[in-house]
């Protein structure tokens, strides 16, 4: 198992702020949008710097993403920033029908999503966002793993033409991807190379799955582990790579269970190469309050979760 260290903890929704900045240092088009929400979007370096190209719509978050809509008739490139609950959930009707349906150049960057918001609880902690966003056609889906990845992202859909789903989150992680990486789209990371087993994780959930790499070694089990930041497009190549060498699949991510990742994951399994897949998720339910590692464990997303369904789809494979 590959070795991954850290000197640093950092919250992905600092990655967004740090990226808007660089992004709009890079290019005047770059403009942004928030609802009544910037210290917690970490907009404030932006607005500092580019005070005209920043709109505070207030709590008003439709509003926010037809105004957006509007902006890229004009060739601004729009991002727009509240929490993930109220960037999709609240607002769907007016992604469907004024970004989506006419595929316009809007970045919905989305805070605070999955169990990990914590205390606020289950009002906030939308757990849906992917499977809502991945089911408008041509809209991109991205989901960083710490917060150099969701720079280097916040960057890449700058440079992109066409609708972006950007989530990431409040809690604060290991930092333990290279600050220098260049972010492509629709195309998977290889965490680490095994052969007994792919692990596919995303967002929170790759250090997790890293943490689980390093236990399963222990038990002599070799870990291949896929970071999948674009669940939308899929990285179809890497996945079916993988999987024909391993035989077996296990799916982690702070989601419900349909809809989400391992979905994705299945589907193609399912019409490409059928193989047992186990799926680390939430299982159809909402959140509550607490805090963000009494959430994970109780809702089955740490680590020895990851453990146990790898010992169980391995078990499956050999049955």
């Amino acid at each position: 198992m590959k070795k991954y260290t850290y000197t640093e903890k950092k919250d992905t929704r600092s990655g967004f702020g740090a990226g808007l900045h660089e992004a709009g240092k890079k290019n005047e088009n770059v403009v942004a949008l928030c609802a009544d929400l910037v210290g917690s979007l970490k907009m404030d370096a932006f607005i500092k710097d580019f005070p005209e190209r920043f709109t505070q719509v207030g709590i008003a978050e439709a509003n926010m993403i037809g105004i957006a809509a509007g902006m890229t008739i004009g060739g601004k490139i729009p991002f727009t920033g509240t929490f993930a609950n109220f960037s999709t959930g609240r607002v769907y009707d007016q992604i469907r029908q004024s970004v989506a349906y006419s595929n316009k150049n809007v970045k919905i960057c989305a805070s605070h999503a999955g169990l990990t918001l914590g205390e606020d609880g289950a009002t906030h902690q939308i757990l849906e966002d992917i499977g809502l966003m991945k089911m408008l056609p041509g809209m991109v889906v991205i989901n960083p793993c710490d917060y150099n990845q969701t720079k280097a992202a916040t960057l890449a859909i700058a440079e992109y033409e066409g609708p972006v789903y950007l989530r990431f989150g409040r809690p604060v992680i290991p930092v333990f991807t290279d600050p220098d990486q260049k972010f492509e789209i629709g195309k998977a990371w290889m965490v680490n190379e095994g052969t007994d087993v792919t692990i596919i994780a995303t967002g929170h959930m790759v250090w997790k799955a890293i943490e689980a790499g390093e236990k399963l070694a222990e038990l002599g089990i070799d870990a291949e582990i896929i970071n999948i930041h674009t669940i939308k497009p899929l990285d179809d190549e890497a996945i079916l790579k993988s999987v024909k060498k391993t035989g077996c699949v296990v799916t982690c991510e702070e989601h419900n269970k349909f809809g989400g990742l391992g979905e994705s994951v299945a589907r193609l399994l399912t019409t490409e190469l059928p193989t047992p897949q186990e799926f680390v998720a939430t299982n159809d339910t909402f959140g509550e309050s607490g805090t963000p590692d009494q959430l994970m464990s109780k809702y089955g997303l740490d680590a020895v979760n990851i453990v146990e369904a790898v010992q169980k789809v391995i078990a499956r494979k050999k049955a």
